[in-house]
């Protein structure tokens, strides 16, 4: 009888939880049984792994062997565990030494011949491995992924052969770690493009440096969805730690990550046709939704009112808390979505009420059923509304008298505007709690008449107060002003629209 050990990963959401690999080659009838709640494709791996070791000119024990995954209460799933049941029958049959196997951690998905094949969400994968302090081997397709994490030691391979003789210390594979990477700041549009709407641009100048949420409202055509496409273009770049965040759910997700785009912020639109559950993530197995893959982004939603009222609704607790968690029976994920949320929406049916065309013939009905389709409790939570006009056809064919700034004019001064927060509460404005807003928005006794005049004369919530106040403390960092006067107070206002009373 023998027993060997080798250490793996699952998945339980974002994280990498440890599986234990126990092999057990005893004698009887010649049998591979796989016990800890292996799904389908992990009951598969046994002809997979039986395949591969016989092709790579391997002895395959005819005896009875038994794969415990450990713990057993966790769901295995995919065919991450191949490489590591394989090795440990190798290990469990004197192939190749057990004692070295303790050093590593093991995942990659086996062909009938032997070959490694990638798996999807290595990222968090090489972030547990390099916490636990042992090298990762894993197939050299996902080296660029796993690398990606600092410090992490990892070691590639394309064959089983290729792994057996590094653990036997015949033809080591040398450790591969991070290089350095360079920032990209390249895109392929700009503020410049948009010629006009200075007051627009001055919003997305403001929301950008307070990571503040923004409703357009306006007729088609006048460039609102172009406006959404740009905002990245003058987000700050993210730091070491929320680009691996952003990049690890990206990692588990169906669509894969974007290597040479992973710095950057990521940008996500789904169409209003979405479901909830695409959304905010879901399936037996849960994986992230689109708010989750905006985490430390930005999430646009093109005509607002089109999606459907169910699936608006489910974005109320994420915006608030910066987190989604999906239940089901029999386990529990909770994903991050700290996202900032631009959104766009037509003012009426038709979509010209207020249009210096005069095209609109919509009733006041139906234009308050229209705006309906957006809750108030969800208006409630976007810090600001604007409404985006129609400009000129001079304009439009020339451009503006003085030229349009250039997104690299913007972007620097909301890095600025982002360090001042940073340093004072070492979180961006929008994210600001209660208590931090007392702290760090401190008025004037002339600003607080002003604010409980707005409140009362426009029927806001004590939500849009606090806003409100988170608004306009980046509209005076973007000033380099450490008071915020009324001017600030004020503009903060203008941008509460939607949510008035009538």
């Amino acid at each position: 009888m023998s027993l060997a050990i080798v250490y793996s990963r699952g998945r339980a959401g974002i994280d990498a939880p440890l599986v234990t690999v126990e092999v057990h080659v005893a004698n009887g009838l010649p049998s591979l049984n796989i016990v800890g709640l292996p799904e389908t494709a992990v009951k598969e791996s046994k002809d997979r792994v039986r395949g591969a070791l016989l092709n790579s000119q391997f002895e395959f024990p005819q005896q009875r062997i038994i794969v415990n995954l450990a713990p057993a209460d966790l769901p295995k799933e995919g065919g991450r565990f191949d490489l590591a049941i394989a090795l440990g029958i190798l290990a469990a049959s004197g192939q190749i030494p057990k004692e070295v196997l303790t050093q590593y951690e093991c995942v990659g998905e086996l062909s009938l011949g032997g070959e490694l094949r990638a798996i999807n969400g290595v990222l968090p994968i090489a972030l547990q491995a390099k916490h636990a302090g042992r090298q990762l081997i894993l197939p050299r397709d996902n080296l660029a992924e796993a690398i990606l994490v600092k410090d992490a030691q990892v070691i590639p391979a394309q064959h089983l052969l290729e792994v057996s003789a590094h653990l036997l210390g015949r033809q080591l594979i040398a450790p591969e770690s991070q290089s350095p990477i360079p920032r990209t700041e390249h895109y392929t549009v700009d503020f410049a493009d948009v010629h006009g709407q200075f007051q627009v641009k001055r919003a997305f100048e403001i929301a950008a440096a307070g990571m503040h949420n923004l409703l357009m409202l306006g007729p088609p055509g006048t460039g609102k969805s172009m406006l959404a496409a740009r905002l990245p273009t003058i987000l700050p770049p993210l730091t070491e730690q929320q680009a691996q965040e952003s990049a690890a759910l990206a990692s588990i997700s169906d669509q894969g990550l974007d290597l040479d785009n992973w710095l950057k912020p990521p940008y996500r639109a789904p169409h209003h046709t979405a479901s909830a559950a695409a959304m905010v993530g879901g399936g037996s197995n849960p994986k992230p939704g689109e708010i989750s893959l905006a985490h430390w982004g930005t999430l646009f939603l093109d005509e607002l009112p089109e999606f459907d009222r169910k699936v608006l609704e489910v974005l109320r607790e994420p915006l608030e808390t910066g987190h989604i968690i999906i239940s089901r029976a029999s386990r529990q994920v909770d994903f991050p979505a700290k996202f900032q949320l631009i959104a766009a929406m037509n003012p009426c049916p038709c979509g010209f009420l207020g249009d210096s065309s005069g095209r609109c013939r919509c009733t006041s009905e139906q234009v308050a059923r229209y705006r309906a389709k957006v809750s108030g409790p969800l208006l409630d939570r976007i810090d600001m509304h604007l409404e985006v006009p129609r400009i000129s056809h001079e304009v439009l064919r020339k451009g503006s008298a003085d030229g349009e700034e250039s997104s690299a004019a913007i972007r620097a001064r909301v890095v600025k505007a982002r360090k001042l927060a940073l340093m004072r509460a070492g979180k961006t404005n929008a994210e600001l709690s209660a208590v931090e807003v007392k702290r760090y928005c401190e008025v004037s006794d002339a600003g607080h008449e002003l604010l409980a005049n707005a409140l009362e004369r426009f029927g806001l919530s004590n939500r849009a107060y606090h806003r409100i106040l988170k608004l306009a403390r980046t509209i005076a960092d973007l000033a380099a002003s450490e008071a915020i006067t009324i001017a600030h107070i004020s503009e903060a206002i203008s941008y509460r629209k939607l949510d008035r009373k009538q």
